[in-house]
C-alpha cells in the first residue's frame, strides 16, 4: 500500500475525530448561549448553529474561485444541500427514531428553504452565476434571519416559558460557554478543512475526476458539521435544533455559500450539475418540505432519506 495512501487516510481518520468532538462542544455551548438569549432549540438551530456549521462550505467555496476552480462552488453547495437533507435529517431521524418539532415552519421557513433553492436553480440555468445575484442572495440571507429573530421577540411570552424560567437563573453571560464555542467552531473548521483535503487528497489517488469530488467528497467533507451537530442534538432528544440546523444550513448555502464567493469572481455552472445535481436538490428540498409539515419526521421517514442519498452517490459515480 502506497505511503500517501497511508498517510491520508491517518489525516481523514485524525481530523474526523475532531470534528466529531468539536461539533459535540459547540451544540451544547450554542444551546446555553441561546437559552441566555431566551431563545428556543429551533431559533439556535437556524441562526448560531447553521452559520457555524456552514462556514467550511463558505471558505472552501472562496478558496476554490481564488484557485480558478470556480465550478467546484456550486457543485459544494448542492452537494451539500443534497446531503444535508438526505444524508444529515435521514439519520438524525434514525437515531432520534422520531423528530418532534414545536416550532411552527410553514408560515416562513419552509417557503423560504423551497424559495432558495429555486433562487438557485433559476440564478445557475444561464451557466454562469455572476456578482449581482450575489448580492440577491445575500439580501434574501438577512431577510430571513431578522424575520425569524423578530418572529421569536413576538412569540416569545407564549411558547417560552420554560426557558424564561430558567434564564432568571442565568443572571449573567456564559463566558465559558461562548468561549467554548469559539474555539470548537475554530476545531470544526479545522476538522472539516483537513477531512476535505484528505478526502480530495484519497479521491486522486484513485483517479476519480474533479466535478464527482466538487459533489460528492467535497460537498460530503464540509457537510459533516451539519451531521455531527445535528446526530448529538437527536441523541440528546432536541429535534429542533437537528431539523433547524438542515434547514438554516441549506438557506445560508444557497443565499450565502453561493453569494459571497461570485464577488471574487463569476462562477462557472458544469453541465453536469445543470442535468443531474440541481434536479436531486430540488427533490431533497421538496422531501423535506412535505416530511416537516407535518411538525415531525420519522424514523422510517430517515431511511427513506437515506435510500435517496445512496442513490445519489450511486448514480454521480455510474454504480446505478
Amino acid at each position: 500500500m502506497p505511503i500517501d495512501l497511508l498517510l491520508w487516510l491517518a489525516v481523514f481518520i485524525v481530523s474526523l475525530a475532531v470534528l466529531i468532538k468539536a461539533s459535540d462542544f459547540f451544540t451544547l455551548s450554542a444551546e446555553k448561549i441561546g437559552l441566555y438569549f431566551g431563545l428556543p432549540a429551533f431559533i439556535v438551530g437556524v441562526t448560531i448553529v447553521a452559520l457555524g456549521t456552514s462556514l467550511p462550505e463558505l471558505l472552501s467555496s472562496i478558496i476554490a474561485v481564488l484557485q480558478g476552480s470556480s465550478e467546484m462552488v456550486v457543485g459544494n453547495v448542492i452537494g451539500s444541500n443534497i446531503a444535508n437533507i438526505f444524508l444529515v435529517l435521514g439519520i438524525s431521524a434514525i437515531i432520534g427514531k422520531k423528530l418532534k418539532i414545536g416550532f411552527e415552519l410553514m408560515h416562513v421557513d419552509l417557503p423560504i428553504l423551497m424559495a432558495s433553492a429555486l433562487y438557485v436553480a433559476v440564478t445557475i440555468w444561464d451557466g454562469v452565476f455572476t456578482w449581482g445575484e450575489g448580492i440577491l442572495g445575500l439580501v434574501g440571507l438577512v431577510v430571513y434571519i431578522l424575520y425569524t429573530i423578530n418572529t421569536e421577540k413576538e412569540e416569545k411570552h407564549t411558547k417560552t416559558k420554560k426557558a424564561v424560567k430558567k434564564l432568571n437563573h442565568m443572571k449573567s453571560f456564559p463566558i465559558k460557554s461562548a468561549v467554548i464555542l469559539l474555539i470548537s467552531g475554530f476545531f470544526i473548521f479545522i476538522g472539516a478543512k483537513y477531512t476535505v483535503e484528505s478526502v480530495i487528497k484519497l479521491s486522486q489517488i484513485f483517479n476519480i475526476g474533479t466535478e464527482i469530488i466538487a459533489v460528492s467528497a467535497v460537498a460530503l467533507g464540509t457537510s459533516l458539521p451539519e451531521l455531527m451537530v445535528s446526530i448529538s442534538a437527536a441523541r440528546r432528544g432536541n429535534a429542533e435544533m437537528a431539523v433547524g440546523n438542515v434547514l438554516g444550513s441549506n438557506i445560508f448555502n444557497a443565499f450565502a455559500v453561493m453569494g459571497i464567493p461570485a464577488f471574487f469572481g463569476a462562477l462557472v455552472i458544469p453541465d453536469t450539475i445543470l442535468t443531474f445535481g440541481l434536479p436531486m436538490m430540488l427533490v431533497a428540498s421538496f422531501l423535506y418540505l412535505i416530511m416537516t409539515m407535518e411538525r415531525e419526521v420519522t424514523r422510517w421517514e430517515g431511511w427513506t432519506l437515506l435510500i435517496f442519498y445512496v442513490f445519489f452517490i450511486g448514480k454521480t459515480f455510474g454504480l446505478l
